[in-house]
């Protein structure tokens, strides 16, 4: 299978779970956006690296680092493989410079050790497939400094009231709002009529 490389757009807070955080990974030829629900220890993790901030003690991803490269393991690689039931399944693709072994990871975890190691983040199509947003137009989407949208607390999929071209028009609107777990809800219902 052809792996597509991603990038890190952003975080933000999650909408819908409390203390955990959105992490949104943008396709680096595409306009799909993959976003990942993350605890709070890891978004820290991967916003103080990408800050380039120096905590006053090693974090747990900056020991697994030093550990790693005290017996000279290189991380080649993150790749993003499976999504089951909402969660996606990750693999780091690690090297001594002899012998090649892929180590199951959680992906947040996964993408906090890349972002320490400089290496490249991979997913699949399937995976963009079913659980990416689509940025149409010229709208391309940073989340730097983001704080979280208040908006009603959706329970149950209140939008199946909606007709297609309102739900059209909403998922443009979350879209633009950076309401991304918003946005995939409304992706899953326009999907739902599809199969229908």
């Amino acid at each position: 299978m052809k792996k597509l490389k991603l990038d890190i757009i952003g975080l933000s807070y999650s909408q819908t779970q409390s203390g955990a955080y959105a992490l949104v990974l943008g396709e680096v030829s595409g306009r799909r956006r993959l976003p990942i629900i993350i605890g709070g220890f890891e978004a820290q993790a991967i916003a103080i690296e990408i800050e380039k901030m120096t905590p006053s003690r090693p974090l747990t991803h900056d020991l697994f680092k030093s550990f790693a490269e005290a017996y000279h393991i290189h991380i080649q690689e993150v790749i993003i493989y499976n999504l089951v039931e909402g969660v996606f399944y990750s693999k780091l693709v690690c090297s001594d410079g002899k012998k090649t072994l892929e180590i199951d990871a959680r992906s947040s975890d996964a993408i906090a050790l890349a972002v320490r190691f400089g290496c490249p983040i991979y997913t699949y199509e399937f995976i963009l497939a079913s659980a990416g947003i689509v940025i149409e137009g010229n709208d391309f989407v940073f989340l730097d400094n983001i704080e979280p949208v208040e908006e009603p607390k959706i329970t149950g999929n209140n939008y199946t009231s909606f007709s297609d071209q309102e739900l059209q028009t909403k998922l443009q609107q979350a879209l633009t709002e950076e309401a991304y777990e918003k946005a995939a809800k409304i992706r899953d219902e326009i999907a739902k009529r599809k199969n229908t």
